[in-house]
């Protein structure tokens, strides 16, 4: 019998949340340690997670390459020089591939040969990374939860497991409803609303609200639900951004007296479904620059940002049981 007074100890969940790595090898990788370092039992990592451009290095001959990066051709002469450009590129996200001249003309002028290896080498890293958290997390009795983003293209995403048995330890859990632990769920959806940049999952405020509704029906108990919905709640301070120009190429900010226009980016679904189902805590992403935390009713909603292309790995520990968020912590590293 407890003592007079006391109250019964909660059996506490500690999850790490992270979003928008865009293919970093570096960020994946301090996301993998973080488990182990954050000392949490579960790992999501949120949408956007293969990489937006491929570089060919090309092997002129002699020991001799060059690739252009970020708009400078860079001439190497060292295989420590291609190693260290290597290095660079992974952190920033970008694929590769080594290749004589002659290929590389005859897939510069041929647009779907260019798109087929950048597929390709986008599954090839996530292949890699699979197989790192298998190794990494085996044994651990972490678990690993994966969802795309409306920049990850769906043949892509196939690489990932899906989840089987419960033991992988890493889980493409989007469009699931998943079992976080013994008494909390978790839906994933990485479409967003449109964008400047077309990019490839992209629908409509109202079609993504009727995504939301078939996912939300998986659901039997919305108080002990996350929601990880890669766009966040419209004007909720985790979706302010500058307001872009379309018309221009690329899309630039639009001032107003000299100053840059700000504005809520998010998803009217997203929010109404957080307003009327309340679920336990919302964990979102897409708006790299929009880091916080802020409630809509009793739920706790959470953008950790991102700052992949420097190698920074930022995210949010959240601390829950019994259907109640007990605290959160920002981190960066």
């Amino acid at each position: 019998m407890p003592l007079f007074g006391k109250k019964p100890k909660k059996d506490l969940t500690r999850l790490f949340f992270a979003t928008d790595l865009h293919g970093s090898e570096r960020t994946f990788r301090k996301f993998l340690n973080a488990g182990k370092f954050y000392d949490v039992s579960i790992l999501i990592m949120g949408g956007d997670i293969i990489g937006k451009i491929a570089v060919p290095i090309i092997n002129e001959g002699s020991g001799h390459y060059r690739a252009t990066l970020q708009g400078v051709t860079e001439h190497l002469e060292t295989q420590e020089e291609v190693k260290h450009l290597i290095e660079r590129m992974e952190t920033l996200g970008y694929y590769y591939k080594i290749m004589p001249e002659d290929e590389f003309k005859q897939i510069a002028t041929d647009p779907a040969k260019i798109n087929a290896l950048f597929h390709d080498l986008a599954r090839q890293r996530l292949e890699q990374w699979a197989d790192l958290a298998a190794t990494r997390l085996n044994g651990t009795g972490i678990r690993c939860f994966v969802t795309g983003g409306n920049d990850d293209y769906a043949d892509v995403l196939e690489t990932l497991p899906h989840q089987k048995d419960g033991t992988e330890p890493m889980v493409n859990c989007e469009g699931d409803a998943v079992n976080v632990d013994d008494t909390h769920t978790m839906i994933s959806l990485g479409w967003s609303t449109p964008t400047p940049w077309n990019t490839p999952r992209e629908v409509s405020d109202e079609q993504l609200g009727i995504m939301i509704d078939e996912l939300v029906a998986k659901v039997s108990d919305l108080d002990h639900c996350i929601f990880n919905f890669h766009d966040p709640p419209i004007d909720s301070t985790l979706d302010t951004c500058p307001q872009l120009d379309w018309n221009t190429d690329p899309p630039s900010p639009i001032m107003v007296g000299g100053q840059v226009v700000l504005f809520g980016a998010g998803s009217a679904s997203v929010r109404k479904a957080i307003e009327t189902c309340q679920p336990m805590l919302g964990v979102h992403g897409h708006i790299h620059e929009s880091q916080g935390v802020a409630r809509i009713g009793k739920t706790v909603c959470i953008n950790p940002g991102s700052e992949y292309a420097e190698g920074v790995l930022r995210g949010c520990i959240v601390t829950f049981a019994d259907g109640s968020v007990e605290g959160f912590q920002m981190t960066a590293g």
